[in-house]
């Protein structure tokens, strides 16, 4: 078997991290002179700027995108009684959160294309007792904005989004986190914006909403010592607050490698459609951000998603799955009375969905060595046209952190 020297990981984030380090220690040690680790001054800073760079007024950063969910859907008024409208293709995260607060998740199915909710079948799902929405923009693609407006609209619905996966994603002049009342996101470290650590917030508009968030977050104490709400502890740290900080100027370029990285991609991939090998479809243009690279290997494919993922490594590229069983299938979720065949959609796209390595700094090297090993894995591939496509990009713009320094 031929050895491949040159690997290429699923996510590299020791590029950011070594490029960064001046400012990230220099963060750190800001901290650790004022010593406020507890919501602290550089947690108010990076709620301040986060939310700015969202396109709302006030940001509370909580222990993690689980929590950011939960205590968020609380702080929005959800609890025992109300259903909540989720769709099937998203991470567990998105239902512990909706479970937490007493409330009944109801699934729905997805778009085959993109992989976000289907609104439609939303609105067959929607009963007097429906109280939200939570649309999760997907692989860092926004759900629609002006659709999820008019449904919510028309039937007095709360959205809160799911924005773990889409940090300054954009759609139709919004921005992830600016749609609905209230949004949660992650800063787990291989996020757009991750910190060295768990860590999440919630960004709302509401002032209301805010002023419960900051209370639900600390013991459910507006103030020290008096405990207005069934609150927890779920702060984030002062000290990732300022890491995260040291990279947020960076971030719109990051997105900007990603999107462009993307394209590449997308260009190089394109003879491999003829066979079945599709990329998930992008509605939101530039808006996109790309947490991850995602492509659908369907049944006309001659080979399988496993089968590729198998052969993938085996050349020394990593990959990932998200997410090989839906949730309605998992064993924790049993209890909500969904069976295989309820959602058809979810279903295909966990046997076909591969993700592909995807982080700023990708380069064009790389990228052709994936779509090369992708190529070389499918037996019926158009291998003059790729080649001739291969050949062509070798001088295209080189994707890296220009602005990092």
């Amino acid at each position: 078997m031929t050895s491949y020297t040159t690997k290429i990981p699923f996510v590299n984030l020791r590029l950011q991290h070594h490029l960064l380090q001046p400012q990230i220690s220099q963060a750190i040690e800001s901290v650790l002179q004022k010593g406020d680790f507890i919501l602290g001054r550089a947690l108010s800073d990076f709620e301040e700027a986060f939310a700015i760079a969202c396109g709302v007024q006030y940001g509370i950063g909580v222990a993690s995108g689980t929590d950011a969910i939960a205590l968020g859907l609380q702080a929005c008024g959800i609890a025992l009684g109300d259903e909540v409208i989720v769709p099937a293709n998203t991470f567990v995260a998105t239902l512990i959160g909706v479970l937490r607060t007493g409330a009944t998740p109801i699934l729905v199915d997805c778009d085959p294309q993109t992989g976000l909710i289907d609104l439609m079948a939303a609105e067959k799902a929607i009963t007097p007792r429906t109280r939200a929405i939570v649309p999760v923009h997907l692989y860092g693609q926004m759900v629609s904005p002006h659709p999820l407006l008019d449904l919510a609209g028309t039937y007095d619905l709360i959205i809160f989004e799911d924005a773990a996966q889409a940090h300054l994603a954009e759609c139709d002049g919004y921005r992830a986190g600016s749609i609905g009342t209230a949004a949660a996101f992650s800063f787990y470290p291989s996020k757009n914006l991750g910190a060295m650590g768990d860590g999440g917030m919630v960004v709302t508009q509401d002032q209301g909403v805010a002023q419960l968030m900051r209370s639900l977050r600390n013991y459910g104490a507006p103030r020290k010592h008096y405990h207005t709400d069934l609150g927890t502890n779920s702060r984030l740290d002062t000290l990732q607050a300022a890491i995260l900080s040291a990279k947020l100027p960076y971030l719109l370029q990051w997105n900007r490698d990603r999107y462009q990285a993307a394209q590449l991609y997308n260009s190089l991939l394109k003879p491999l459609q003829s066979q079945g090998i599709l990329p998930i479809e992008n509605h939101c243009d530039t808006g996109h951000v790309y947490h991850l690279y995602v492509i659908r290997v369907t049944a006309q494919a001659p080979l399988t998603r496993d089968q590729l993922q198998i052969a993938l490594e085996e050349r020394g590229i990593q990959t990932g799955i998200h997410y090989p069983l839906p949730v309605h299938l998992q064993p924790s979720f049993q209890h909500l009375g969904y069976k295989t065949g309820n959602f058809p959609h979810t279903e295909n796209l966990s046997q076909e969905i591969l993700s592909l390595p995807m982080y700023p700094g990708l380069t064009i090297a790389q990228i052709h060595q994936v779509v090369k090993a992708i190529e070389s894995a499918v037996p019926a591939a158009d291998r003059s046209q790729l080649a001739v496509l291969l050949d062509q990009t070798k001088t295209a713009p080189s994707y890296s952190f220009s602005t990092v320094g």
